[in-house]
Formats: C-alpha cells, sequence, structure tokens
C-alpha cells in the first residue's frame, strides 16, 4: 500500500472512528441485550479504507469436531468498509498440527498481499481452506505475518469471548458477525459490486 497524505488522513480518521468505538467517547446506541445492556455498536459502513488493523478485545476461539483449531487473547481483527470483522489468531495460539497447506492456489488481496490457504484435518474430518494467513504482507500489514484466519462458517462453532458468533455469508469473505455489529454487510449474493 503507498502512504498518500490522503491515505494516511484516511486511516488516522478511521483510527479515531476505532477509538471512539472502545469507548472512549462513542455515544452508545441503545440495543435490546439478554440483560438489558446497552451496547456500543460497531457500524461496518464507517470502517477504514484501507483496512485497519487493530487488537480484538475479546477472546477469540474456533472450534471443529470438538477440538479448538484456535484459543486467543491475543487477537488482531481487520475492519473493512462494509465487511464484518475477520479475526487473525496469531501462531502461537493455533493447533497448527491440525491444518496442512491446502491444494488451491493463493489469492491476492489489494490491500494485504498474496494469502495462501489452509486446511483442517481433525479425527479424520478434512475441511478444506478453512483458514487462511499472509507469509510475506503487503507493507502496511506486517503485524498479519503468520497469523491464521478462520472462516466461521467453515468451522462448527466460533466465538469471541461467551458470544457465538455468525459467519459473513457467501463463500469468499470470512468475517465474524457480533452482536454490536450494524450492516448491511458485503458478501450476500448481489452485494458483490458494493
Amino acid at each position: 500500500m503507498v502512504l498518500t497524505a490522503t491515505t494516511l488522513q484516511e486511516v488516522r480518521r478511521g483510527r479515531q472512528r476505532i477509538a471512539q468505538w472502545a469507548g472512549r467517547g462513542a455515544q452508545p446506541r441503545r440495543v435490546a441485550q439478554p440483560h438489558g445492556v446497552a451496547a456500543l455498536m460497531e457500524r461496518v459502513w464507517d470502517y477504514p479504507r484501507p483496512p485497519a488493523v487493530v487488537p480484538c478485545d475479546r477472546p477469540m476461539r474456533v472450534v471443529l469436531s470438538g477440538i479448538e483449531l484456535a484459543n486467543s487473547a491475543r487477537a488482531l481483527r481487520v475492519l473493512e468498509t462494509s465487511h464484518p470483522p475477520t479475526i487473525y489468531a496469531p501462531p502461537e495460539d493455533v493447533r497448527s498440527d491440525l491444518l496442512t497447506p491446502a491444494a488451491v492456489r493463493p489469492t491476492w488481496c489489494e490491500f494485504k498481499g498474496a494469502a495462501r490457504y489452509l486446511d483442517a484435518v481433525v479425527d479424520g474430518r478434512r475441511v478444506e481452506s478453512v483458514a487462511w494467513t499472509f507469509g510475506d504482507p503487503s507493507p502496511g500489514y506486517e503485524t498479519l505475518r503468520n497469523h491464521v484466519a478462520f472462516y466461521p462458517g467453515r468451522v462448527d462453532e466460533a466465538w469471541l469471548g461467551d458470544e457465538r458468533i455468525t459467519a459473513q455469508a457467501g463463500d469468499f469473505y470470512g468475517g465474524w458477525i457480533s452482536a454490536d455489529l450494524v450492516g448491511p454487510f458485503k458478501g450476500a449474493p448481489g452485494t458483490l459490486g458494493w
């Protein structure tokens, strides 16, 4: 990513929004919660472009066939306009012994670079392209190096804290939809041109 004065301003504005979302100045929107708690809502259309990488404020975990593939309190979130966040676990918090390189070719992200895919094999069950990783990310996204992002729709369970999340629609994107997100979300049929 080439940083120009304009993109730096966009990144700074995005970071200011993210800081506000984290409770340092944002006005919470009341949402019906199981225990009547007001939640601070994130609007995915306010996320920056190019994407921002921020620490995940809740532990994440993914489960396949009753086995945790990842469990991390040090995950990163990638926030990009119109998308639910993608969650990247550091390699130390991933069961790499259960992951193997996928047979599919890498894909190219205009921001992050070449993504390599991983299959999971648990108790004889193979799930193809369950996750992806950037071994050599583009400049500006070095913090994602070797972190692993899981498609929540390809595992049996995906969690942020004690909330079981919903997978982003579509087969390409790997966004994690939690109760504090407001869409609409890119990914469903008819949204690829957004």
